[in-house]
């Protein structure tokens, strides 16, 4: 009997990042999308709620990738990468703004709760769909 390592198992640093990029781009391009949709189907003010949820979902990837980087570093006994410290601190402040924009879309633009938690779901989606292709080659 042959034991075989698993694709997840032998994910390297760069495979991990090339996941994440494809993931950003899937969220992008179904957000422009589902926006579009929605637009047509329920007016401007849905479509804005799924568009920031979709633009909050790939920017939050954007950012998880570099704290990943800055870990993987640390874990490797690297130097760490130039502007680690401020990637954590843009992390912190990150969520600070993406509060504020979902607050402000939330009193603004008056669409629907459903629609941004949709665009918003949208990161989760992305990466555990190329989390499964990973598993299936």
């Amino acid at each position: 009997m042959t034991e075989e390592t698993h694709s997840l198992a032998s994910l390297t640093d760069a495979g991990l990042e090339a996941l994440l990029r494809r993931a950003i781009r899937i969220t992008v391009i179904f957000g422009i999308l589902a926006s579009l949709a929605v637009w047509k189907a329920s007016g401007w003010r849905n479509a804005a709620m799924l568009a920031t949820g979709a633009a909050i979902s790939a920017a939050s990837i954007l950012e998880w990738q570099r704290l990943i980087r800055f870990i993987n570093a640390k874990l490797d006994q690297k130097q760490a990468p130039r502007g680690a410290a401020l990637a954590a601190i843009f992390f912190v402040l990150r969520l600070l703004v993406f509060a504020g924009a979902i607050y402000g879309s939330l009193k603004y633009l008056r669409g629907s709760v459903v629609a941004l938690l949709c665009g918003l779901g949208l990161a989760v989606l992305a990466t555990l769909w190329e989390a499964i292709r990973l598993l299936r080659n």
